[in-house]
């Protein structure tokens, strides 16, 4: 039996938007491509819960694993955001970007702004012992923020999935990314057979939490911001600005295809100018149906680039894209509509953000 998907209070045209944003994945549009943009209420309406500081729990960590802490933030962000075009109101369950390699026994440090592994493979007669468990704390963690999330968001926000990174980024953070890079070299066949496991592990934990939320009428989301009734995820490889075309199809490639022929749509996170080397490779994995690139902090704006995704437009690939309101004019003029899904910055209230919606309706 197929549960119902949850509407959302206050947002009468869900559905619809929705539609947009599974449209984005055929490269297609409805009436226009996908326009979302979030900004603050001008009178917050509910407080967020400034008593739960970081610098009052005895550690980071603590701070992090509050899940009470992370539910209170979640509900104040949303009620006091608009949303306006296709932006949807989601949360997801953040223990940091390493989090996958933890359910495999790897220990977390944590600041105040995000969470790095502590690498655990000092030797490979070691990795008979990497094996996932549902006792694993990070685990456990991971389950209860995502099961209270889900009660809190009734009818307020959909539930997403955690950032989870198999593949070289899960190895890279168990050994080191500079001795991976030799580990490519000198055990290349560990390396394979290691990212077997991680990678099976992957498609369990990623199935276990899609099914949680699809169970309970969620819309699947994540940290890119899309939300979409298709089952899509994130494949990604952050180490690979340190590889070469060659060692990058040899080793990291066959996973990814793999990620992408296990869900219905997928858009892959191409991370700084290092990585741009393996765009072709991935432009041509068919069941590969967007590209979400990012620049990095110091490297320009979205129409800087410009010409990464006509790239990708050419390929036949969606884009994701992260702009200033200012540089509408100049991606219609150089984009096509079909296949964009586009989050625009530096809108101030509502006026502003209708004008957008109606420039990007006459995108052609």
């Amino acid at each position: 039996m197929i549960t119902p998907l949850m509407p959302l209070e206050g947002i009468d045209d869900w559905e619809r938007r929705l539609a947009r944003q599974d449209a984005f994945w055929e490269c297609a549009i409805l009436d226009r491509p996908v326009v979302c943009m979030t900004i603050p209420k001008e009178t917050s309406e509910r407080p967020r819960p400034t008593h739960r500081s970081h610098t009052s729990y005895p550690s980071y960590k603590d701070w992090w694993f509050d899940t009470d802490r992370v539910v209170e933030e979640a509900v104040a962000r949303v009620a006091n955001a608009d949303f306006f075009g296709d932006a949807l109101p989601y949360a997801w369950p953040n223990l940091g970007p390493e989090l996958f390699s933890a359910f495999f026994g790897m220990e977390m440090d944590y600041s105040a702004d995000s969470g790095w592994g502590i690498p655990n493979l000092a030797n490979w007669s070691q990795v008979h012992s990497f094996r996932f468990s549902g006792e694993n704390p990070y685990w456990r963690k991971l389950v209860q923020m995502t099961d209270a999330l889900l009660a809190a968001a009734r009818g307020r926000f959909y539930v997403g999935i955690t950032d989870l990174h198999p593949g070289g980024d899960a190895i890279a953070a168990f050994r080191d990314p500079t001795r991976l890079n030799l580990d490519l070299l000198e055990r290349p066949e560990e390396v394979k057979a290691l990212l077997g496991t991680v990678n099976q592990t992957y498609f369990y934990v990623y199935d276990f939490f899609y099914n949680k939320l699809a169970s309970a009428g969620q819309a699947v989301a994540s940290w890119p911001g899309i939300v979409s009734t298709k089952k899509w995820y994130v494949p990604s490889n952050d180490f690979s600005c340190m590889i070469s075309e060659a060692a990058f199809e040899e080793f990291f490639l066959p996973g990814i295809i793999e990620e992408c022929r296990h869900l219905e749509a997928s858009i892959y996170h191409l991370d700084g100018p290092n990585a741009l080397r393996h765009l072709d490779q991935l432009l041509e994995i068919n069941e590969l149906n967007a590209i979400q690139w990012v620049y990095g902090a110091g490297h320009g704006r979205a129409t800087d680039w410009l010409h990464v995704y006509q790239r990708c437009q050419a390929a036949g690939k969606g884009v994701q894209i992260l702009a200033e309101a200012d540089e509408l004019d100049t991606i219609m003029r150089q984009l096509r509509p079909e296949g964009v899904w586009l989050s625009v910055s530096g809108i101030k209230n509502r006026t502003e953000a209708e004008a957008v919606l109606r420039q990007a309706a006459k995108w052609r």
